[in-house]
């Protein structure tokens, strides 16, 4: 086994104040949404990056430097090898072993590569913003079954109809696709699967950029969790912007809808859309970076399982 390699050391002091400053960010930001799932207080845009992305609120407030992170001093004995740490001659040592990947550490090394070439074929892309958010409209196309069924719609079964037949659909998130109605799907130029997930997503799709954060906290620990928690802030205001342009009247939780079955409104929608873009793209980079971080620590283990990478 090769020695683990030291990307950056931060004195006790340090480890401390950026735990503790990451924790208040938590508490601050993240917080209030907490609270409120805890007294059953329903939220149709926020509840969605707890309840599909599944990560847990606690996990999400716990601190971790990143993979290669060496922290010095005594309290750092206090961070465990289930943490997916490793003992060091001064501290602490963040690194992934075949000890604290957990019981399938095959897998783990297999999805790591894989979340990796996707994060890096997306962003390789250019982006495209042709879609105006149509996937709500199409989940719900032709069919009485209503995803968010507590929620009314601000158009009639017929004008949700007319606007999905009329500006046509062009999604490239199999993810989004998946919860198309059958109508709906052959509407689709591409008939999307997850296997072919490396061949279209693209950065300027909503959800495409919401899902930098789960491929951030799918590597949690290893992932800086300034990071995780900087991708579930920008998900969450892209969730916002999902929604609003989505046919659902959510006027009773504050958000103004974007009207995408006009023209003001998709113009207003691609504005957004470009910007979110650009903020996510900044993300995916250094998420990429981490992951390379954590794929060279894992290089060893590679000739353990001989597993071989995705090719497009």
């Amino acid at each position: 086994m090769e020695a683990p390699q030291v990307h950056a050391i931060l004195r006790q002091d340090e480890w401390e104040l950026a735990m503790k400053e990451h924790e208040e960010r938590f508490d601050r930001l993240v917080g209030p949404h907490v609270a409120r799932r805890s007294r059953h207080e329903k939220d149709p845009v926020a509840d969605f990056l707890f309840e599909y992305y599944r990560f847990r609120p606690a996990h999400l407030r716990r601190w971790h430097p990143g993979t290669g992170v060496l922290l010095l001093g005594a309290d750092a004995k206090s961070f465990p090898e289930r943490d997916g740490y490793v003992a060091h001659s001064e501290g602490r040592l963040q690194w992934p072993t075949e000890g604290n990947l957990g019981p399938h550490p095959d897998r783990f090394i297999t999805g790591t590569q894989w979340m990796q070439d996707l994060l890096i074929a997306t962003q390789s892309r250019p982006a495209r913003f042709g879609c105006f958010g149509l996937h709500e409209w199409a989940m719900l196309y032709r069919t009485s079954d209503q995803r968010h069924d507590a929620v009314p719609l601000r158009v009639s079964d017929e004008e949700l109809a007319q606007v999905v037949e009329s500006s046509g659909l062009r999604c490239t998130h199999f993810d989004a696709f998946r919860f198309f109605t059958e109508p709906a799907r052959p509407l689709n130029p591409i008939q999307l699967t997850r296997g072919q997930m490396h061949d279209h997503e693209q950065p300027g799709c909503l959800h495409a950029n919401m899902d930098v954060y789960r491929w951030a906290f799918k590597r949690a620990p290893w992932i800086p969790s300034s990071l995780i928690l900087d991708a579930f802030l920008l998900a969450l205001e892209i969730r916002s912007l999902d929604m609003a342009a989505s046919p659902y009247d959510l006027s009773d939780h504050g958000l103004k809808p974007v009207r995408i079955e006009t023209r003001e409104g998709r113009e207003s929608y691609t504005l957004k859309q470009r910007a979110f873009s650009e903020r996510a793209s900044v993300l995916r980079m250094a998420l990429i970076q981490e992951y390379e971080k954590l794929s060279d620590a894992l290089a060893p283990l590679h000739g353990t399982f001989a597993i071989p990478r995705h090719t497009s």
